[in-house]
């Protein structure tokens, strides 16, 4: 009787022991996150690897105006501009992996593996995705004076003339570059490039008549095709935009899986924690959602996307993949 009393007493024991364990575990976890000091706690840096007043830097300050109002801290824009945003994603790379270093790139940067072979940064590797914030795909516009109204009708247009058209550009290896040469490709068209610095030297010469045709972000073309001084024949995204709701897909009109289109988003350096990389993405997501915010994106012809860090990674793998065989097959090379 003894025994089995004794040993009952032993399995009670053990079983506090195992519950006493567990509250000395949960206690220490809670304790812990009670000491960790909140984030952010100073002012947090973000580098924009594009100029001031491109679109990635507009979609960066209109974001991280609401970042600052909701997370009570300020969100400083640092623009560093340059080889193609090869400066700023650099700089990017090396910062400490805090939370109080991000990076804003756009769909550009995931040319530039393929462009530049020797880069000191690998986007994949050296950060953390948090997520994107807009979206805007690439429209195709060409002159008025083009006989054509739709993209079968320009492709038709251009296979009867080959090396007789002109198409503009922002410059050697940026997206509308790329992206008009996937068109070519897939089209079987030969339409001959002519690089300009930039968007609004390209639409002038669009506009005078000197090129034929160009493949850019809607705030650059989208308010002389309002005014008759541009014709657009399709958006280049998967499905139709909101900003042109009347214009068909590149796949709608004629030209299957054809996409191409300038994004922005936002990266944290390699290391920082997922505490950190969640807490920024669920801000975004909400940020996006808010009326104010879809409505000043529009202006600037974007549509707003939100996508959670794993979704974000894979389609930066997809994008920087998909480039770098355009890049490969069509032997583009920077200045």
């Amino acid at each position: 009787m003894t025994s089995g009393i004794s040993a009952g007493r032993s399995r009670m024991f053990s079983a506090y022991g195992r519950v006493g364990a567990a509250l000395f575990v949960s206690l220490g976890a809670v304790q812990a996150q009670a000491q960790a000091p909140a984030y952010p706690v100073k002012p947090v840096k973000v580098i924009v690897a594009l100029a001031a007043g491109s679109g990635a830097d507009i979609v960066a300050r209109i974001a991280t105006a609401k970042l600052a109002e909701s997370l009570g801290q300020q969100f400083v824009i640092e623009n560093r501009g340059g080889a193609g945003g090869n400066i700023g994603v650099e700089a990017a790379a090396r910062a400490a992996p805090d939370g109080y270093t991000l990076l804003t790139i756009a769909a550009g940067q995931t040319i530039n593996p393929a462009l530049y072979p020797k880069l000191s940064y690998n986007l994949e590797k050296d950060f953390e995705p948090i997520g994107m914030i807009a979206y805007a795909p690439l429209i195709l516009v060409v002159h008025p004076s083009l006989p054509v109204k739709s993209v079968r009708e320009l492709i038709e247009f251009a296979k009867a003339r080959p090396g007789k058209l002109y198409y503009a550009s922002s410059g050697n290896g940026s997206s509308p570059h790329l992206a008009a040469e996937m068109f070519k490709a897939q089209a079987g068209v030969n339409i001959v490039h002519v690089p300009y610095k930039g968007s609004p030297q390209a639409v002038t010469d669009l506009i005078a008549g000197e090129v034929s045709m160009v493949l850019l972000a809607p705030s650059s073309v989208m308010s002389y095709v309002q005014s008759g001084r541009l014709r657009a024949l399709a958006v280049c995204g998967r499905q139709r935009s909101a900003t042109a709701p009347g214009l068909p897909t590149m796949a709608e009109a004629g030209l299957p899986g054809y996409e191409a289109g300038t994004w922005t988003a936002l990266l944290a350096p390699a290391g920082t924690s997922s505490d950190i990389v969640n807490r920024l993405n669920r801000e975004l997501v909400n940020i996006v959602r808010l009326p104010d915010v879809r409505d000043r994106l529009a202006a600037q012809g974007f549509d707003v996307l939100s996508t959670t860090p794993a979704e974000f990674a894979a389609y930066l793998r997809s994008e920087i993949a998909k480039w770098g065989k355009v890049v490969k097959a069509t032997g583009v090379r920077v200045d």
